[in-house]
């Protein structure tokens, strides 16, 4: 697993030693995207995506986090035995992360109006829960941050767990990690 070291930007290896304690982001993918090529190259700091990835370390290291993992610049993508290994570790890499960062970049903290109803406010219109990684990434870390488009905290997976249970369907005892396998086979497959 390579993890991006928050304070240096830079990635490390950690293969067939312990991990280290790290936080994780779930995100939308935009067209700037910094890759695990670019965060190699010597201009990345100059790149259009980029302040995502500063912003991100600028989090989890004021939550006191020596590492993050970015999908989008912690893979080899161009590897494709890599990409697969990813795509199939992923639920435990976001469930052993000690905390998720959602980054909602179509929700502003400043516009959510508290006495909106769920279904009409603007963080259940985020494309973040339209996407198809976001049920993996909601039911595996414990803890979820979800940040708006400036990086200001909305609420957490516990705060908010009446509100994503409303936006998704998942019944919230499901969200706060009651064991899917105490569920039955049509309320895992819904």
């Amino acid at each position: 697993m390579r993890l991006l070291n928050t304070i240096t930007h830079k990635l490390e290896e950690f293969g067939g030693i312990k991990t280290p304690l790290y936080a994780i982001l779930s995100h939308t993918w935009e067209e700037n995207e910094i890759t695990f090529q670019d965060i190699q190259s010597a201009d990345v700091e100059n790149r259009v995506g980029y302040e995502k990835v500063e912003k991100t370390c600028s989090v989890a290291a004021a939550h006191g986090f020596n590492y993050i993992w970015i999908d989008t610049c912690c893979i080899d993508k161009t590897s494709s035995a890599e990409l697969s290994e990813a795509i199939n570790s992923m639920y435990d890499w976001y469930g052993g992360a000690a905390v998720c960062y959602a980054y909602l970049d179509d929700v502003s903290l400043d516009t959510l109006d508290p006495r909106t109803q769920v279904e009409e406010s603007e963080f259940s219109r985020s494309r973040w829960f339209t996407r198809g990684w976001t049920l993996q990434e909601l039911l595996s870390p414990l803890i979820i941050i979800f940040l708006d488009e400036e990086w200001q905290e909305i609420g957490t997976k516990l705060s908010l767990v009446t509100e994503i249970s409303g936006i998704t369907g998942i019944p919230a005892s499901i969200l706060l990690g009651e064991n899917l396998k105490s569920t039955s086979i049509a309320q895992r497959m819904s």
